[in-house]
């Protein structure tokens, strides 16, 4: 239980971050490569050394810590920008509710039971999606409202791309992990990350595209070392319910939308319209509905 509570404050510190990121106007972009970094400094310092070495791209499940990488880099690097245009609360439904996408693959890849409730909760979960996103009506030009249909659309883009990120993290559980090389693979997965960050990041100085910013080595350890802990603590959790995925990661995430919404309005006086809180609610139900019918 203490590894459940401990994912769902660490997940939600994460979003969080984001928005004093924003605030003391670092650069994201850079946050997040040294995110990463901090990544592998913390897991390396948990595991007593660098566990990654050359023989570790004969591991089977190396190839899945390169794509684990890849969408980490790139996922978070969404998540940053659309915190900081939409809110916690819209990013947080979105991420969080892209359990519907684990939940189909647990029962079509572990036979595990579903009954009405939660095909129904995966229902009302879409709609939930879409009710958080709704913007608030804006009185402008014809631009506006087109900038603001694609700023709808990242929420959705963040909804299948954490889905299918959850999805893999509990198919590689399963099949390759053990208590021997779990920590190995999170590492290596991270270091995939930070080194794709590092390298466009290099490029993007070298061409004058943007200017380093020293801060946000900061700022990276301060967002890194709980993302860390956040996947180390729900890779725990799924191992120690194996069987139960499809409960497990409901709960965590309702936690999460709870915790960071509440969050985010008492620290950062977030706005949210009727629409906005009638997604939030019909979140929480339909995570609620998937994890306990």
């Amino acid at each position: 239980m203490i590894f459940l509570i401990l994912s769902i404050v660490l997940t939600s510190w994460l979003t969080l971050s984001f928005k004093i990121v924003e605030r003391f106007r670092i650069n994201t972009f850079q946050s997040v490569v040294f995110n990463y970094v901090a990544c592998v400094v913390t897991g390396s310092f948990v595991n007593g050394s660098f566990p990654v070495s050359s023989s570790s791209v004969n591991e089977s499940w190396f190839k899945w810590s390169l794509i684990m990488g890849l969408t980490f880099i790139t996922l978070f690097n969404l998540i940053g920008f659309t915190t900081q245009k939409l809110g916690v609360a819209v990013v947080s439904v979105a991420n969080k509710l892209s359990l519907v996408v684990p939940f189909i693959f647990s029962i079509y890849l572990y036979n595990e039971q579903t009954t009405w409730l939660k095909i129904v909760g995966i229902v009302i979960a879409l709609a939930a999606v879409l009710f958080t996103c709704w913007p608030a009506p804006h009185t402008g030009d014809e631009a506006k409202g087109k900038r603001n249909l694609l700023l709808l659309l990242l929420p959705v883009v963040i909804f299948f791309g954490s889905g299918l990120l959850d999805t893999m993290i509990k198919y590689v559980q399963n099949s390759f992990l053990d208590e021997h090389n779990k920590d190995t693979y999170l590492i290596t997965s991270f270091s995939v990350a930070a080194l794709l960050g590092l390298i466009a990041m290099i490029v993007m100085i070298a061409r004058g595209k943007m200017k380093f910013e020293p801060k946000a080595i900061a700022a990276g350890f301060m967002i890194g070392v709980p993302n860390y802990f956040s996947i180390w603590c729900l890779v725990r959790v799924l191992k120690d319910y194996t069987g139960n995925s499809s409960a497990i990661i409901p709960i965590n995430n309702m936690g999460v939308v709870l915790f960071s919404t509440v969050a985010a309005w008492i620290l950062f006086k977030e706005q949210l319209t009727k629409t906005n809180w009638l997604g939030i609610a019909l979140s929480v139900a339909a995570i609620a509905l998937i994890a306990f019918g």
